[in-house]
């Protein structure tokens, strides 16, 4: 994995300072679950949480499941059971989980990116934000 994490987390460092974040993750589809790759500002606690993730598990698993972004007004605040406890304490609060397909259009990986501020990624938002996401190297 730290091969990976070295190419990884400088695209990822871009990709959330490009975009307004403050926090990110790259996790990418490892068998039955997604390991995680890189992560910018994200508490180590949080990491050992999430260096795997099942198919279906908080946003990152549900973006893999659905096949589509995964978002959250307010990490702190959100009770709509995507949002695992353990994000609560990134200290940011919109954010969104983006699945990235591979050339079959297979979800290969999951990008999240977190916000400071409080909002609903509006559709033109989202899907910039899955275009760049879409730029994670192979």
């Amino acid at each position: 994995m730290h091969a990976r994490r070295e190419s990884l987390e400088p695209w990822l460092r871009s990709f959330v300072a490009g975009n307004g974040g403050i926090a990110g993750t790259v996790h990418l589809v490892e068998g039955d679950a997604l390991a995680l790759a890189a992560a910018v500002n994200i508490p180590e606690k949080v990491q050992e949480i999430t260096r795997r993730v099942p198919r279906g598990k908080g946003m990152a698993g549900l973006a893999w499941e659905r096949d589509q972004p995964v978002q959250t007004c307010n990490l702190q605040t959100d009770t709509s059971g995507d949002v695992r406890p353990g994000a609560r304490a990134v200290a940011a609060q919109a954010a969104v989980a983006l699945p990235v397909r591979d050339a079959s259009a297979s979800v290969r990986a999951v990008v999240g990116i977190a916000f400071a501020g409080e909002r609903e990624l509006g559709q033109d938002e989202l899907d910039r934000l899955a275009q760049g996401a879409s730029a994670l190297p192979a």
